[in-house]
């Protein structure tokens, strides 16, 4: 019998009958339930190929954006990584002690977490271009009043305002990215996304040390403001607004604040005057504020986050107490102590870059698996958008055991290492910090999966939670350390992680039958409303 026709193209694989005829010989009740199911895919498959594409910017062009968001992004890991390498002349020239020094850390983490819970749902209503304008003007302001600051209480305080700025380019750029691309698609970019914004873990701390060695302290807090005033120039030329409730697709002409200053010149190459935004504008409420504190009442979400709170916990503990420790047991200067901060940069770099692309391997290996579990074509692309069933837990977590358990046997040595070698320490803590950024780029691709319509705020509730732990972490780090030693310390806090890895089991046996009870009870809320 020969292929049926469709109207249409499709641009994803269609089932025809030609590929059902080639199968096994096959009962007649077999093959009835085969065509059956055939014909199910050919109607699904050929309607999502007739409509119009996600989005309708080329893969180059996501890519410049996901770099302007990046770029922008580099100022919450680098405000805080840039200021390690100082701390110990911090104390000494603001005649405070080393656990003083530490709570501006602890405060800014703080905020760090709190910060994004409003931004992120404001931009999720009014867009990415206008709250990114915002936080900067808020962030460069802060860096000017550091620059001049000349006590303990001021120094507090405007970290506290740096950190509020600052903080809300990750929620806003995970937003941008969201709004920009399909499951299929986003691991390689978020991987991307992590990779450049951790580039301030990796060349941060190493400033830090030059500038505070050479210039001072406060000239760190110019040099913020230099870079990101550049950062905000090019968010103002080239970003223009992707939130689908005012841009849709791509195509949807963009006008006032909206609307980037480079299209004045080049204009709006997909802009259609007829297009319309792909989801109904919300408006800013109260609800709006603190909606996202509710993603946190979902079990698949409040597992992925908690056990994401506590690696990023252990992770800045070690990371917050390396001035001290590498100072007291090396003999290092403020210069040297920032150099090494570099194998615990570079671990983060290349953790959320390769995690990326190995992401999207994962997800095209359970697409293929899907497919022949459900007798489809081997090329046919899945999300979850078109099959709600398929399990995007177990694609996005698939290679979290052997990260995890890395993770927990380098954290376990890292105490004792300090006995050795000054290298050993730094080879240890770029293993920690690869394998912690590894599971913060799953965590934020999978959250994003389950929140796709909000991303930007459950990004928010993602940082929200582990910053708030992670505060309480570095604040505790220096009186453990006092008390147990570096070595039981460490060995404690690779216990912990040892004793939460259960999680990970669970959200992939349970967390998709979750996703899809959530799905159903949104679906009778809104059929309600």
């Amino acid at each position: 019998m020969p292929s049926t026709k469709f109207s249409g193209i499709c641009k994803e694989p269609c089932v025809t009958e030609s590929s059902v005829n080639s199968s096994p010989i096959l009962s007649s009740q077999d093959e009835r339930q085969l065509a059956t199911s055939s014909s199910d895919s050919i109607k699904l498959e050929c309607q999502i190929s007739s409509s119009p594409p996600y989005h309708v910017f080329s893969r180059s062009r996501k890519l410049q954006m996901v770099c302007i968001v990046s770029l922008a992004a580099i100022f919450s890991p680098l405000s805080s990584n840039i200021y390690f390498p100082a701390l110990g002349l911090i104390s000494k020239q603001l005649n405070v002690s080393m656990f003083l020094t530490t709570l501006t850390v602890t405060v800014y983490m703080i905020v760090q977490g709190i910060a994004p819970s409003f931004w992120g749902s404001f931009s999720d209503v009014v867009g990415r271009r206008v709250i990114f304008v915002g936080t900067f003007a808020v962030y460069i302001i802060s860096n000017i009043a550091l620059g001049v600051s000349t006590n303990y209480g001021e120094l507090m305080a405007f970290r506290a305002l740096q950190a509020a700025g600052s903080a809300a380019t990750i929620s806003i750029g995970a937003g941008v990215i969201g709004d920009i691309t399909t499951s299929a698609e986003r691991g390689s970019l978020v991987g991307i996304f992590g990779g450049v914004r951790m580039l301030g873990q990796g060349i941060g701390p190493v400033f830090g040390g030059i500038l505070s060695e050479y210039l001072g302290f406060r000239s760190i807090f110019w040099f913020l403001t230099i870079l990101s005033g550049l950062s905000l120039l090019s968010i103002l030329f080239f970003l223009p607004e992707t939130l689908r409730s005012v841009a849709g697709n791509g195509t949807v002409p963009l006008r006032g604040v909206y609307k980037p200053w480079i299209y004045c010149i080049t204009g709006q190459e997909h802009a259609k005057e007829d297009a319309v935004p792909s989801t109904e504008k919300k408006r800013i409420t109260i609800k709006t504020v603190f909606a996202p504190l509710g993603f946190l009442g979902e079990k698949d979400v409040f597992i992925t986050l908690l056990f994401g709170a506590m690696v990023y916990t252990v992770w800045s503990m070690v990371t917050s107490s390396t001035s001290d420790l590498f100072e007291s047991t090396y003999g290092l200067n403020t210069l040297e102590v920032g150099l090494t901060f570099l194998g615990n940069g570079f671990g983060c770099m290349s953790g959320s870059y390769t995690i990326g692309y190995l992401m999207d391997f994962n997800h095209k290996r359970t697409e293929h698996e899907y497919c022949i579990k459900h007798n489809f074509p081997l090329e046919t692309r899945i999300t979850t958008k078109t099959h709600p069933d398929f399990p995007i837990e177990y694609a996005r977590m698939r290679n979290t055991w052997w990260i995890t358990a890395l993770f927990i046997a380098c954290t376990a040595v890292y105490g004792v290492s300090l006995r050795t070698h000054i290298a050993v320490p730094v080879i240890l803590q770029y293993i920690i910090a690869y394998c912690a950024t590894a599971i913060f780029t799953i965590n934020s691709a999978l959250v994003i999966d389950l929140y796709p319509g909000a991303s930007a705020s459950a990004t928010a509730v993602n940082n929200l939670m582990r910053c708030l732990i992670g505060a309480a972490g570095v604040a505790a780090a220096q009186p453990m350390i006092d008390t147990l030693t570096a070595k039981w310390t460490f060995l404690l806090l690779a216990g912990i992680i040892l004793s939460m890895a259960p999680l990970l089991m669970i959200e992939m046996r349970w967390g998709a039958g979750w996703r899809l009870e959530r799905t159903e009870r949104l679906k009778r809320k809104n059929e309600l409303a």
